[in-house]
């Protein structure tokens, strides 16, 4: 894809909790450099980009003192409003994506539907809800966050697994590899994949 069609964005986000920058690129290679101050959900956030083969670039000063609520919430606001401008039209893409995904102990599953028109299911429920300082219920929050602001319905459900890192990560993972799916381009697909004419 040459430059001028690339499908990237960069939003900038200041408010008095938080200051967040992303850099995105859809058709990407998976390269990161990401600062949030909380390490696990860097972590988590490398590994979303490895697997959507996106690059991001993302740094994150939020409120920690606080909370680590408001960054958290916030990175997903920012992210999802440039995943969205970097879809520009989304003319021509598959829309849907799904996958069921193993990681460890854990099976998650987890259906999008780039439709402009957000929803989150969550279905996950773990009786250890730390992964180290990490509050795993945060990753509901981000989820919220990302898919009202992408315009995505999205659909998280937990199959089985207790060891909460290894849920969270595969809910990453699963996340950029059905995101993966849904943005390509289809070559049979014309215009927008709607009958109504709009996403």
């Amino acid at each position: 894809m040459s430059d001028e069609q690339q499908r990237s964005a960069s939003i900038e986000r200041k408010t008095k909790e938080t200051e967040i920058n992303v850099q995105f690129v859809i058709d990407g290679s998976g390269e990161y450099e990401i600062d949030t101050g909380i390490a696990f959900f860097d972590h988590m956030l490398e590994s979303f980009t490895r697997h959507g083969a996106f690059d991001l670039r993302l740094t994150a000063k939020g409120d920690l003192e606080v909370d680590t609520h408001h960054t958290i919430e916030d990175v997903g606001i920012t992210l999802g409003q440039a995943f969205r401008e970097a879809l520009g039209t989304a003319a021509g893409i598959r829309r849907f994506g799904s996958l069921s995904l193993p990681m460890a102990d854990a099976k998650l599953e987890i259906a999008l539907d780039i439709s402009n028109r957000p929803f989150l299911v969550y279905r996950v429920d773990l009786a250890n809800d730390r992964v180290g300082s990490f509050d795993v219920s945060l990753t509901e929050d981000f989820l919220y966050a990302f898919s009202q602001s992408a315009g995505i319905d999205l659909h998280v459900e937990l199959a089985y697994g207790k060891n909460p890192h290894h849920v969270v990560e595969a809910i990453f993972k699963g996340l950029a590899r059905a995101l993966r799916t849904a943005v390509e381009i289809d070559p049979r697909v014309k215009g927008l994949p709607t009958v109504k004419g709009a996403l």
